[in-house]
């Protein structure tokens, strides 16, 4: 497998147009189990086929239980500069109903753990709107993470995936979710808190220490070139999208073999108009309406104009020169404005 992402990262060192790296993402299933050799090895790959910034932010996706101090140090050594831990709560009845294989006491370890040799940047994820979380047990949760003076963390509401155990037990009436209401509430604490904290909240799901915003997943928010290697992994490049096919046997054969691994979609016009909506509305940065009226055409920047409209009257959206962004209320309501401002 790693053999095969070598050659990958070598056939296509010509996709991001020769522009910097800022950001490499070990990310997708548990790299943290990858071996120090083939860690060393991607990176070396791609030392050696890209321009690298001397400043680039590179992450790794790890769990609690899979850092102990020889793998942190190991870690470190190679260049691996941020952590991306997956604690998800740090309440064990939380920890317990999603299957969680650490519990609190290790989860909050494992981050002294790493800062104590010396990691300066650490991004956790949280998840909220759980089926025994109310709004005291969310805040105990905020405020455990809050004493740890991390730099970066993620907080999602739980989804429900179809064909999951999970979702069978909702639908059989055996596990009951909190109503949107409640959902939101716990979304309007959590804005709250991360402002008295010191957090920017900067995208609908991240929120950041100044300087600590995650450069990966900017990219993906500011329409950036991005490429990923490996199973599943995807990439675009301002004009089409294109995504390995998930299966390792297959990937491994078509890198093998010089066969086609991958499948690709070309965005039409309307297409790279919602994507750019998607993303850009989610984040401080916001819509900039000048640049819809210069890339599109101005069917589409007449649309977007009058669409927004009553987002604006109900003050869930903030107009400043050319420049969109959601209020705090509105932050609640994204996926609701955006599919409004869509073409299809």
């Amino acid at each position: 497998m790693i053999k095969s992402m070598e050659n990958e990262i070598l056939v296509r060192a010509k996709y991001l147009n020769q522009q910097k790296i800022t950001s490499i993402y070990f990310g997708g299933g548990t790299p943290s189990i990858l071996d120090d050799i083939d860690i060393k090895k991607i990176l070396s790959q791609i030392d050696k086929n890209y321009s690298i910034a001397d400043n680039a932010e590179i992450t790794l996706e790890c769990n609690p239980d899979d850092l102990d101090k020889k793998k942190l140090i190991s870690l470190k050594s190679l260049g691996v500069n941020r952590l991306s831990i997956g604690i998800q709560s740090f309440d064990d009845d939380d920890l317990k109903f999603m299957n969680r294989s650490h519990n609190s006491s290790e989860a909050e370890n494992c981050i002294h753990l790493a800062k104590m040799l010396g990691f300066k940047n650490i991004t956790i994820d949280l998840i909220y709107g759980l089926p025994s979380q109310n709004l005291s047990k969310w805040e105990e949760n905020l405020s455990k993470m809050f004493a740890l003076n991390i730099q970066h963390f993620s907080a999602y509401a739980l989804t429900i995936e179809k064909k999951t155990a999970l979702n069978h037990l909702v639908e059989n009436k055996k596990v009951s979710l909190p109503n949107d209401e409640k959902i939101v509430e716990q979304f309007n604490f959590l804005q709250e808190k991360a402002k008295e904290n010191d957090f920017i909240h900067y995208e609908i799901s991240n929120f950041g220490k100044e300087g600590y915003f995650s450069n990966h997943n900017s990219s993906y928010w500011k329409n950036q070139y991005y490429l990923g290697i490996g199973p599943s992994a995807h990439s675009f490049n301002g004009k089409s999208r294109r995504w390995n096919v998930s299966s390792n046997k297959k990937y491994i054969e078509g890198i093998t073999n010089k066969t086609t691994y991958f499948d690709t979609e070309i965005l039409s016009t309307e297409q790279q108009y919602n994507e750019y909506i998607l993303t850009s509305l989610r984040t401080i940065w916001g819509i900039d309406s000048a640049i819809i009226q210069n890339k599109f055409a101005e069917k589409i920047h007449g649309h977007f104009l009058k669409e927004i409209e009553k987002w604006i009257s109900k003050e869930y959206i903030l107009a400043e020169e050319n420049i969109i962004t959601l209020t705090q209320e509105g932050k609640a309501f994204a996926d609701a404005i955006a599919s409004d401002l869509f073409i299809f």
